[in-house]
Formats: structure tokens, C-alpha cells, sequence
């Protein structure tokens, strides 16, 4: 099962206020269904690959409207194909769309009234029905982290835009072959909106994975840093020890001063030492104690004699 589908599962399995029925409804019938003449009568077709939310609607209309209505499950030929979910309603459909504020005098409308999600609560199962109907959200465990809300009109998607902006979600949209795509990025604006919608089992399975993910790059960046710093450290070390070599075969090491003929022998004797562990390597042969800087400056100078 997807984490989309737990997801969905999970909030058609949540009880629903009274006062909020309307505004899932109207966003599920309004991004699942098609408006059909059939025997010169109005009629809903509403298709869905999930099981969960074709029961969720059809309940909602039962409880609602009651129109007569037909659910049934089209089952795909390809293999690996989920089955096909169609409700069919063939009464009350002016009804029913006046009533979840989808038609007025003027025809069809592109979103509900305000009114309807004017509530907080009905703005959450408004989203929360968008959500059922045209989203999906990617694993946690994915590389990428990715919440859209797929709509065909551009006003539409602007509302649902707004809807997500009034609980501090920062959505933005996109137009992906002739679709409006609304769409969270960030992590914890992802699961802010799944607590916003009741999807609070996902939540917490969401953020779970996700700080371990976090955690496990957070090491694996660590632990890069940690390679590149060694490499440098060894590439500096190699460098270093090229040149005293050569003032060796030269004679001049004998001929320096012994702050910086001791430092030559402790490079060259500890090729795969740091400045750290060269200045504790100075202090127990000389009793002195002596920076990074100050190991750092002397083998600089070393190499500048060459």
C-alpha cells in the first residue's frame, strides 16, 4: 500500500461534523465527478481509484441528499492496475450542487462560496476532501519530499491555494500538461497539513521516517566533511614532506634553527599526523607548548626554502 493510500484510508476513516459534510463534498464531487445528460435527465459519474473514498462519498451523499444512486467496481484488465471505483447518481443532481454551492443561477461555478468553508473545521475537511479526491503525497522514505492537489481549472486551484494559506501552509501552483498542480515542498509543512486534514497516524509515521532520514544524511554529510577534511589534512601532509626531504638531501635541515629542524622531524616521522596531533607530538619532545598556527607557520616557512 502507497503511503498516498494509508493516508487516504486514514482520513476516511475519521468521524465528520455535521457542518463539515458540505465542504468534503463539494470538494470531492467537484475534482472526482462529471456532469452527464442521460435521457434528458442531469446525472454525477464519479470514478476513483480508491476504495475508501468511494465509500466516503457515497455515505455522505446517504446522509445528505440521499439521491438514488449505484456503486460499482470496474476491475482493469492490465495487470498491476488498481480497480476503477464508479458511483453513478441519477436523481437530485441540481440539488445536490446547489446545495454544496457548485451551481447558482449563473450555471457551474470554478469553486464553492466562502460560505461554505467559513469555519475552520469546514476549511480542514474541505482540504481534506480535495486531498481524497485529486492528492497525493510522496513516502517519507523518498529523497524528495512532495504533497499535491491536482485540479483543472485555474480559479480552483487558486481556492484551494488560499484554503492551505489560511493554516500558514505556503503552497504554491504550477501548470503540468494542461493541470493545475498545487503543491507543498517543505517537510514539516507536509505534515502540518496531514495533522490539519485528521491524518494523524501518518503524522507521526511521517515524522518518524523523517528524522531518521534527517538524521542518517545529517551523519553521511558529517562523515563526508570528515573524508574531505583527511584528504586535505593528507594532500597538505604529502606536500610538506616532499619539500623536507629535499632540504635533507641538501644539508639544510642541519643548518636551521631547532624550533623548525624539530618540527621537519616530526612531520616526517608522523606523515598522517594533523597539526593537532603534531602540537601535542611538540609539546612532549620539547616541554613547550606551541598553536596550529604556530606548527602551521613553521612548516610553511619549511616549504618556502625549498
Amino acid at each position: 500500500m502507497s503511503f498516498t493510500t494509508e493516508v487516504k484510508t486514514e482520513i476516511t476513516q475519521q468521524p465528520i461534523k455535521e457542518c463539515c459534510q458540505k465542504a468534503q463534498l463539494s470538494a470531492l464531487i467537484q475534482l472526482n465527478a462529471s456532469l452527464i445528460i442521460h435521457e434528458q435527465q442531469l446525472q454525477l459519474l464519479i470514478h476513483t481509484e480508491n476504495a475508501s473514498t468511494a465509500k466516503r462519498i457515497f455515505k455522505l451523499l446517504k446522509d445528505g441528499s440521499n439521491p438514488e444512486m449505484e456503486l460499482k467496481m470496474i476491475k482493469k484488465v492490465k495487470l498491476k492496475k488498481n480497480n476503477m471505483y464508479e458511483l453513478e447518481i441519477t436523481s437530485k443532481v441540481k440539488e445536490i450542487l446547489n446545495d454544496l454551492g457548485l451551481m447558482t443561477d449563473k450555471g457551474i461555478q470554478s469553486h464553492p462560496s466562502k460560505k461554505i468553508v467559513s469555519k475552520e473545521c469546514c476549511a480542514r475537511a474541505y482540504l481534506a476532501g480535495a486531498f481524497l479526491a485529486a492528492g497525493s503525497v510522496n513516502s517519507p522514505q523518498k529523497s524528495n519530499y512532495h504533497l499535491e492537489i491536482v485540479t483543472q481549472q485555474e480559479e480552483h486551484a487558486a481556492f484551494i491555494e488560499s484554503l492551505m494559506r489560511r493554516f500558514d501552509l505556503p503552497a504554491k501552483t504550477i501548470l503540468r500538461r494542461h493541470q493545475q498542480v498545487t503543491y507543498l515542498k517543505a517537510s514539516d509543512k507536509i505534515s502540518d497539513f496531514l495533522r490539519i486534514v485528521n491524518a494523524n497516524s501518518a503524522v507521526l509515521d511521517f515524522e518518524e521516517i523523517r528524522i531518521q532520514r534527517d538524521f542518517h544524511n545529517s551523519l553521511t554529510r558529517l562523515d563526508n566533511c570528515e573524508v574531505a577534511n583527511e584528504m586535505k589534512t593528507q594532500a597538505a601532509a604529502s606536500k610538506q614532506i616532499i619539500a623536507i626531504e629535499r632540504l635533507v638531501k641538501r644539508g639544510v635541515i642541519e643548518r636551521l634553527d631547532e624550533r623548525y629542524s624539530i618540527v621537519a622531524r616530526l612531520r616526517l616521522d608522523n606523515p598522517e599526523a594533523n597539526l593537532n596531533e603534531l602540537c601535542e607530538l611538540y609539546e612532549e619532545e620539547t616541554g613547550s607548548v606551541i598553536s596550529k598556527s604556530g606548527i602551521k607557520h613553521r612548516l610553511t616557512k619549511l616549504m618556502g626554502m625549498v
